[in-house]
């Protein structure tokens, strides 16, 4: 597995690690720059930079990437972004991408979000040591393979700190080694040892890059239009992982709450004869009865069919 270690500002830190609470967050750039180097699920680690020692302060699960305008971050993560306010959040990217704290507001800038699920936070007696091969002249980050050398150290020493501060996020894949067990990647294993627990706003993003930013439905690609929809409601016990989700047109979406619309089990689109009895209409929506729906290419994220069936026999209208 692959890790990437970032340099981190020490406020952001400061601020999300007091706030338990927040369970999905943005490691913002402040220009836009692109990140490639993680895939979905593999961790994101959190380091100081040099005048904190280099220390590393804790790790988030990555999500995805997107170039995001200032104020449509915050209207999605909110506090999550590491800032009590608007106005802080803004202050912390002029000073850093245009040198001044005290640019007017633009909304429109457009920064890089790196949106990160199930975060953990190191109080500073918990702080991991720097990596050892890390070069002061490193400005974004550095990869790592998890399975060997530092990598191997930086990520065993996280789990470490991680049993202690979250232990609920850490998963036990099968027949652990004994409890007293020291080295935690020999106890839970290599490969995707955190729970991959995802907010509302990274739902609909992981949702949106499952489907190609296309409803599984219709295939419409405006992205304005398109909603994560949730095959069993998040309020009836449905979890924000992407097996629950469909990404359907905003329309559609609210017909599938609703129960005029479902999925089979074997992936058929269905619209329910109650959408014409009960609004003597729905012309535009029967032609899609019995379509195929689309689904997402890695079959990790393929759509629940126990969820679906219990939705198409349960919520449906007949």
């Amino acid at each position: 597995m692959r890790a990437l270690v970032a340099n981190t500002d020490f406020d952001w830190y400061r601020f999300l690690s007091a706030d338990p609470s927040i369970d999905e967050v943005n490691f913002w750039r402040p220009s836009g720059q692109r990140l490639n180097a993680l895939s979905y699920g593999e961790p994101l680690i959190f380091k100081l930079r040099k005048a904190q020692g280099h220390h590393i302060v804790g790790f988030g699960l990555f999500v995805a990437f997107r170039p995001l305008q200032v104020r449509e971050a915050w209207e999605s993560f909110g506090r999550g972004n590491g800032a009590a306010t608007l106005g802080e959040m803004w202050s912390r990217i002029s000073k850093l991408a245009l040198r001044t704290s005290s640019a007017p507001f633009d909304p429109l800038h457009r920064i890089g979000a790196i949106l990160l699920a199930s975060p953990v936070f190191f109080p500073q007696g918990m702080w991991v040591d720097a990596p050892g091969d890390w070069a002061n002249q490193i400005v974004a980050g550095k990869g790592y393979d998890t399975t060997v050398g530092e990598g191997r150290r930086i990520w065993r020493d996280c789990l470490q700190r991680a049993a202690h501060v979250a232990p609920a996020l850490l998963i036990d894949p099968g027949a652990p080694a004994p409890a007293t067990t020291a080295d935690p990647a020999a106890r839970y294993g290599v490969d995707r040892l955190v729970r991959h627990r995802l907010g509302q706003a990274t739902f609909r993003v992981a949702v949106e890059d499952a489907y190609g930013i296309a409803c599984a439905v219709t295939n419409e690609h405006s992205r304005p239009a398109l909603e994560a929809a949730h095959i069993q409601p998040y309020t009836e016990g449905g979890p924000h992982e992407i097996p629950n989700g469909l990404l359907l047109r905003a329309d559609l979406h609210r017909l599938f709450d609703a129960g005029y619309v479902s999925v089979t089990p074997d992936l058929q689109f269905r619209v329910s004869d109650r959408l014409r009895a009960d609004f003597s209409n729905g012309r535009s929506y029967y032609p899609l009865d019995r379509r195929p729906i689309a689904t997402p290419t890695d079959a990790r994220f393929a759509p629940d069919r126990e969820r679906l069936a219990l939705h198409f026999e349960t919520r449906f209208l007949r």
